[in-house]
């Protein structure tokens, strides 16, 4: 594999368009194909007053990113205060806001689905950290929150590098989902009977895990547990220069994280009736394999 099988580069330079209607077939279908849309004339730009936070200092060193609450407008994971903590937030929120209008406009039928959840700033280094192996996303993955079940609703990612050397963020793309998820969900143990009720009513989730989630979380784990899989399935290398942007459905692009700092990261979730094609979708997919519904 290469970056030329794994992304769709679109040469476009604004956040909000408009956009024509080949662009925006062209960003809807390479997403949901599996693909990460790569946009290397599209920067966000770093006001003057926010510079001091691409200097490294902006965490508490004990979180590897910052988050930012979009209902709340709090921010978690820095020891700043007062109002470099107001300048911080407001630049993180920019972000979000950019990236949401940036969806809307390049795939409209997303835009009365989309439903933003938590933007981030990832000022630490990737390389050289200590993980223990299930949070190590330099091991290829799929995304799945183990606190969060989503039902079937996918995960939406836009990023951007702003690290103000110039260092590229380095990741693995891996092989396509269906090939990923037909290797490993027969290695699965089926959902436990009454165990999404009582993890629920502890406080373990947020809501009881539907089987889809079990899976996901299964598939999750299991990759990143396989070194021989790891080491041996077919990926390619992608770096993403700083001043450029990229999306994916991280729950269905398998990916690493290797190597970069000071990024920007808005996550959003949408329904699967929110895709131009559904049958494209984790859930179908492991549906098809299970051979009944999992939701």
């Amino acid at each position: 594999m290469n970056a030329e099988d794994v992304l769709e580069t679109l040469d476009i330079t604004s956040w909000t368009g408009p956009f024509d209607a080949d662009t925006q077939l062209r960003a809807a279908n390479a997403l949901e194909d599996g693909r990460v849309l790569f946009l290397p004339r599209l920067p966000f730009e770093i006001r003057p007053d926010e510079q001091e936070f691409l200097t490294g200092g902006s965490g508490d060193d004990s979180r590897k990113n910052i988050s930012l609450d979009p209902a709340t407008g709090r921010c978690h994971g820095t020891s700043y205060q007062g109002d470099q903590l107001a300048r911080l937030a407001a630049m993180i929120d920019r972000f979000g806001q950019g990236a949401e209008a940036l969806l809307r406009g390049l795939v409209p039928g997303y835009a009365p689905h989309l439903q933003r959840a938590r933007t981030s700033f990832r000022p630490a280094e990737i390389r050289g950290r200590d993980y223990s192996e299930r949070h190590d996303d330099r091991l290829m993955h799929v995304d799945a929150f183990p606190t969060r079940p989503l039902r079937g609703r996918r995960i939406l990612r836009v990023f951007s590098n702003v690290a103000p050397g110039g260092e590229a963020r380095e990741w693995r793309v891996g092989e396509p989902f269906p090939d990923f998820a037909r290797a490993f969900m027969p290695r699965l143990s089926a959902q436990l009977p009454g165990k999404a009720w009582a993890m629920n009513l502890v406080g373990l989730t947020k809501a009881p895990r539907s089987e889809y989630d079990h899976y996901m979380l299964g598939l999750h784990d299991a990759g990143k547990h396989d070194r021989a899989w790891q080491a041996n399935s077919p990926q390619a290398r992608v770096d993403f220069p700083s001043g450029t942007s990229w999306a994916c459905y991280t729950d269905s692009v398998l990916h690493a994280a290797l190597a970069g700092r000071f990024a920007l990261e808005q996550t959003f979730h949408l329904p699967v009736e929110a895709m131009t094609w559904p049958e494209r979708t984790p859930l179908r997919i492991l549906e098809g394999i299970a051979g009944r519904p999992l939701i």
